[in-house]
């Protein structure tokens, strides 16, 4: 490298020469992406960054195992992949999400910089090289998906997994407490059959944990990784045994459950198992609308809404009505599970970009794959610390819409049949009397179609809720 009076210094790369800022570790291809990609702004995520060192590490300490490279270099490399995979030197990686479909830019950019501070640490006149060392026995082609794969598995399995299951566990305490509370049910948002908030609450709970089921059920396609297969598939320039030996030593310093491709040819045309797990992360994001829409009908109010449940109180709700407060946490569980599904379309059409031996769309499926996960573990977190943990029922409101809705007649069915009972429930919404002042009224005793015993019994709406 030559220094530039001004403040850069020249690199230079198989096309030539590259001015680049005297402080930066990358070296001239990451100049060019910088200059060729000014999209958006928005760079890898340093889970992403993480998991490119990490396969580095690894592919240096196997490198070295099998002759490709010294062992020195080797040591230097693995020490600085460290640093990087720290989070150490994320400033030096400022290649946009929106580059080369195949994650050669990052690639090169993960190569650059753990170059830089590998020769750093070897002697004066030794050098590692991006691509002869720091690239040895790999390809941006199979590098770049691998380090999604493992930064995906890494999400799930230590972030989102736990917080969901946080959430669920914050539910199903409130299933419990809720056991007794009845309410009336709705189904098309009319009043049906009285619940209980505790069999609503568990409900939600078993949502979430089917979402950690579905999440468990993918894991296996998304810790498959494709490294190894170099360019095309064929795992040309790659020694034997070198696949084989960098997924180990990946799932030994990550503890993943990381595997070789079963199919180098698949894993490196296609990304179906990013597709699959962007798909769990969409049925989990709308299983949080669901929930998170049912707290705020139940919670509306408090003098014209529903009201059979109370939200914690965490901060004004208006700049112009005093004393309003808004459900602020759902909402932004809500625009979360917008995201995540909006997020899903694009790594659904990024994924049918696999064009013969190459997909060529991978940083925007990471991106947004990546971004998914993290918000979803997120807003796990937010719905149950500051929302579900702290909600207080209005018990004595929820059982008077269970007592004053006239689908409370449907165990008399049995007694004075669907259609006297359907003139029951009429007349109680006509003239505002409860359900069972209209057959004490309608002379149903009297006839002898029911006792007063089998009326009040009917007419139990937490028995109904376990008939």
């Amino acid at each position: 490298m030559n220094d530039d009076t001004s403040g850069y210094r020249i690199e230079h790369d198989s096309m030539g020469e590259v001015r680049v800022p005297a402080h930066a570790k990358w070296r001239a291809q990451t100049q060019r992406a910088m200059e060729n990609f000014p999209v958006s702004g928005q760079r890898l995520e340093r889970a992403h960054i993480e998991a490119l060192a990490r396969i580095k590490a690894a592919a240096a300490k196997v490198n070295a195992s099998l002759g490709v490279i010294d062992q020195d270099r080797a040591d230097a490399i693995a020490e600085a992949a460290a640093e990087v995979a720290e989070g150490r030197w994320d400033e030096h990686f400022p290649v946009d999400v929106f580059q080369t479909g195949s994650g050669t830019s990052s690639n090169m950019n993960t190569n650059e910089v753990i170059a830089t501070l590998a020769t750093e640490r070897l002697p004066e006149g030794r050098e590692v090289h991006p691509n002869d060392h720091v690239n040895a026995s790999q390809s941006s082609n199979d590098v770049f998906p691998s380090s999604i794969h493992i930064a995906a598995t890494a999400a799930v399995t230590h972030d989102l997994v736990p917080a969901l299951n946080r959430l669920a566990d914050s539910l199903e305490r409130k299933s419990a407490e809720f056991a007794t509370v009845v309410k009336s049910g709705r189904t098309h948002l009319m009043d049906a059959t009285p619940v209980t908030l505790g069999q609503e609450f568990g409900g939600y709970a078993a949502q979430v944990r089917y979402g950690v089921e579905r999440l468990h059920a993918s894991l296996p396609r998304l810790a498959e990784l494709p490294l190894g297969g170099t360019a095309v598939g064929t795992g040309i320039n790659t020694p034997p045994g070198f696949s084989a030996a960098v997924i180990a030593e990946l799932a030994d310093t990550t503890g993943l459950p990381l595997t070789e491709a079963r199919d180098h040819f698949e894993a490196q045309g296609a990304r179906d198992g990013l597709v699959e797990t962007s798909g769990q992360l969409r049925t989990i994001a709308v299983g949080l609308t669901k929930i998170s829409n049912d707290l705020r009908w139940m919670a509306s109010g408090p003098r014209t809404g529903l009201a059979e449940i109370n939200l914690p109180d965490l901060q004004p709700g208006s700049s112009i009505m005093p004393g309003k407060v808004n459900p602020v946490i759902p909402e932004a569980v809500l625009m979360v599970a917008a995201q995540v599904t909006g997020n899903d379309t694009t790594v659904a059409v990024a994924g049918a970009a696999g064009n013969f031996e190459l997909n060529v769309m991978l940083p925007v499926m990471a991106k947004n794959l990546l971004e998914s996960v993290r918000l979803l573990a997120n807003a796990a977190r937010l719905l149950a610390d500051r929302t579900v943990d702290g909600i207080t029922a209005n018990a004595e409101r929820a059982r008077e819409y269970a007592e004053s809705s006239p689908s409370v007649v449907t165990p008399l069915n049995r007694y004075i049949g669907y259609e006297e009972a359907a003139k029951v429930a009429k007349r109680s919404l006509a003239e505002r009397k409860t359900i069972r002042q209209v057959v004490l009224e309608g002379g149903y005793v009297d006839r002898g179609d029911l006792t007063v015993e089998q009326l009040d019994e009917a007419l139990d709406v937490l028995r109904m809720t376990h008939p």
